[in-house]
Formats: C-alpha cells, structure tokens, sequence
C-alpha cells in the first residue's frame, strides 16, 4: 500500500433484504481524481459514504492512509473524518446566517485553536479560488457557482487527504459546473489533491484519472486508466 491513499476490499452492505453493495474492491492512488458512475439507484452514494466513513459497511475492509478505519470507535472515527476528509455535496449545505468566511473555517473551529490564525487560512483558501473579495458575504449573496466553491474550500481548510464529492456539479449550469471540474484538476495539479467523485456529468467522468462503473452494487469490470 505505499502509494494507495484508500483501499476498500470485499464492501458489502444491505438495507433490509436488499443488497446494495456487493463485494466492492477499490485501490485509489494520491493525487488522481476518481469518478464513479453508474444509474440512480446503482449504489454509488451508499458507496460514497462508506468510503468517506459516513456510513458503515456491514462487512469488509476500509483502510486511508493506512489506517484501518472500518475498525475505529464513533470518537476515533469523527476525529479521523475532521483531521483527514474533506467533503462536497450537490447541495452546498452553507450555512446562510454565516459569511463565506465563517462556512469556510466551521471544520477548522471545530478542531479547535487560534480563531485568527483560521480565518487567515480561511481567506486564503477563498483568495486561491478566486473568492477574496467574498468573504464577508453570505451564501444569499453569492451566486450558484460561487457558492459551491465556497463548499470546496471548506473542504480543503484542513488540509484533507480525500475529497469525496457527491454530484458537486449536479446544481450549477454548463459553464459553472466546467470551471469547477477544472478547478479540481488544478487542485490536483497544484497541491496533490485526491477526490472521489460520484457523478451523472460524462464529460467530468471522461476526464478523471480512473472511472469505476458500478451496477447493482456491483463494480463492473476494472478501473480505467486515463492515459
């Protein structure tokens, strides 16, 4: 496992009597960006949040950044999820009686420390994606775009080793939903940035590093090597 970030073997996981992931083997690498497409209802989300340590697999193994996560308490795993996860939604899910600012540096505050010293991060982290000018500014006043950057760099603020992201693009026209699929290859390009993304978007699955195809909870084939 020296260069794999994440290493899920033989996921498993039923609601009921239906069985929504079966068997799933993912290896991701640092710095790619990851897509995994399939139909509504495939088990893409269920995966997503197993492997962002949101929901638990009823068997198998999850290991990030070679810890064994799947084996972690409640506490233990909240403070991994802090430390190590970043996480963006098709829903922004900002928080609209806080600026930009304030959304940006919640998971920073919640680990504690210099409240300064976090929104100077913070108005870094908007400055780098073109949101300086923001900061003060609530999500009523932003656009649709702006607001989902708002998102990413709330999920960047403490310095994650994954991003996953869960139809980021789902909400946002062409011409937003292209600059932010651009925005998270230059995130990787710049810094090293790994993401895990679940998407419906072709054309951001087709630029991604590795796409993983999954139907009725199950991977099909291997992972796509972009080349």
């Amino acid at each position: 496992m020296a260069k794999s970030i994440l290493k899920a073997t033989s996921i498993n996981k039923n609601f009921g009597d239906l069985q929504v992931l079966n068997n799933v083997d993912m290896d991701i690498q640092r710095s790619q960006v990851v897509s995994i497409v399939g139909a509504s209802g495939a088990g893409k989300s269920t995966l997503l949040h197993i492997l962002g340590t949101l929901d638990k697999a009823d068997s198998g193994s999850l290991f990030i950044s070679n810890t064994e996560v799947s084996k972690l308490d409640t506490d233990g795993l909240a403070d991994f999820r802090n430390k190590k996860l970043g996480f963006v939604f098709q829903f922004h899910n900002l928080l609209p009686e806080f600026t930009a600012l304030e959304n940006v540096c919640i998971p920073s505050y919640m680990r504690g420390g210099d409240k300064s010293q976090i929104d100077k991060k913070g108005v870094e982290m908007l400055s780098r994606l073109g949101l300086g000018s923001r900061a003060q500014h609530k999500p009523s006043e932003l656009s649709g775009g702006e607001q989902q950057r708002v998102a990413v760099a709330r999920a960047l603020i403490n310095q994650p080793e994954i991003i996953f992201a869960d139809e980021p693009s789902g909400n946002l026209d062409s011409k937003n939903a292209a600059d932010l699929h651009e925005l998270f290859f230059q995130l990787r390009d710049d810094f090293g940035q790994t993401f895990v993304i679940v998407t419906h978007n072709e054309e951001l699955a087709e630029m991604t590093d590795i796409k993983y195809e999954i139907k009725d909870g199950s991977i099909l084939g291997t992972a796509r090597v972009k080349s």
